[in-house]
């Protein structure tokens, strides 16, 4: 079968693979469509290699249909369509024990730590792989993964209805965390230097700015009556970001950290005192994210597959991540596996 290749920095290659029938209680789907995702592009510069084992298939966001059932596997069948959650946690350590298994102290993630979906067949533990409903097609369903990680985010964020809702960055997950909020009824402030991606925020009716040009802290203290906001969603990893998000909040207010921070960024700690604010570690997704994001997608109660700039064979991924990698007129790559 086809199959890409992550072979060492800045190098992807095409090539074949072999299927692997499933184990007991795995699965092997036919892959249908995976996007590039942000830590696709981390390992494509080579920021991963202490855990890629190189060559190796990456890719995690991916959508499919089951085609063999391992044995021992029920609740799944042969053609069911199927969102995967790219998580394989261990059981058995402190955080499992505490019912916290996305954050397994021996987690490992499917597409990173082991081979990936940027290929024809997918061999997976069946308990990552989530029904979908006929409705939602396969192409839409290669977004339940980062909406999974915006509804995450919303829950640690506790946002409410009425509450003023500021994203700093507005990449793919920036942009599903700001249309969450607004669905649940924020009022949204998106701070973005892109401009195509501002084009398409005023297009999804979502207030956003450029911080280049303008002052966003007066904005959200014109917007807010002076009090700031209530939740901010720092998505840049970028001190500027994180600093300016203090600034935000109101008294009392709620940072929550998307963004992956590579170096360990300074911390304002004396506006924590001050304000009383709280600062939430946001990292991937619950099931119950899954299955709002999958409720979500199927009742197209959000625009998400707007944000699809282009889809591309499984065969020119390393022009996708090419694409995604120079920015400009660009916000989520698909690629199609088979």
């Amino acid at each position: 079968m086809n199959a890409v290749y992550y072979s060492g920095k800045e190098t992807m290659t095409n090539g074949e693979s072999q299927p692997r029938s499933p184990s007991p209680g795995e699965v092997r789907i036919k892959v249908a469509y995976c996007g590039i995702c942000g830590t696709d592009l981390h390992i494509f510069h080579g920021k991963m290699d202490k855990r890629v084992c190189v060559p190796q298939v990456i890719g995690h966001e991916a959508s499919g249909a089951i085609v063999e059932l391992g044995e021992g596997v029920k609740g799944l069948s042969v053609g069911q369509k199927v969102a995967i959650m790219p998580l394989d946690w261990c059981g058995e350590c402190p955080a499992c024990a505490d019912g916290h298994e996305h954050i397994c102290h021996n987690l490992k993630f499917l597409g990173i730590d082991t081979p990936g979906a940027f290929q024809e067949y997918w061999t997976i533990p069946a308990r990552a792989a989530l029904p979908l409903p006929d409705s939602l097609d396969l192409k839409t369903a290669a977004l339940v993964e980062p909406l999974a990680v915006a509804f995450h985010d919303m829950r640690l964020g506790e946002v409410q209805a009425g509450d003023f809702v500021t994203v700093m960055g507005g990449g793919p997950i920036g942009a599903l965390i700001a249309m969450t909020a607004k669905h649940k009824g924020a009022r949204v402030l998106v701070a973005e230097i892109n401009e195509y991606r501002l084009r398409l925020f005023e297009k999804l009716g979502i207030e956003a700015v450029n911080p280049m040009t303008a002052d966003v802290a007066a904005l959200v203290k014109e917007r807010t009556d002076g009090r700031g906001a209530d939740v901010v969603f720092e998505v840049t990893a970028r001190q500027e970001g994180l600093d300016a998000a203090v600034k935000l909040l109101k008294t009392r207010g709620v940072i929550v950290v998307v963004g992956i921070f590579s170096e360990a960024p300074r911390i304002d700690l004396f506006s924590f005192f001050w304000k009383e604010l709280r600062l939430r570690g946001a990292r991937v997704y619950e099931r119950q994210d899954y299955e709002a994001a999958i409720n979500a997608l199927a009742d197209k109660a959000l625009p998400a597959d707007t944000l699809i700039s282009a889809v591309y064979p499984l065969s020119e991924l390393a022009r996708g991540v090419r694409e995604l990698e120079k920015g400009g007129e660009v916000m989520k790559v698909l690629i199609k596996c088979s």
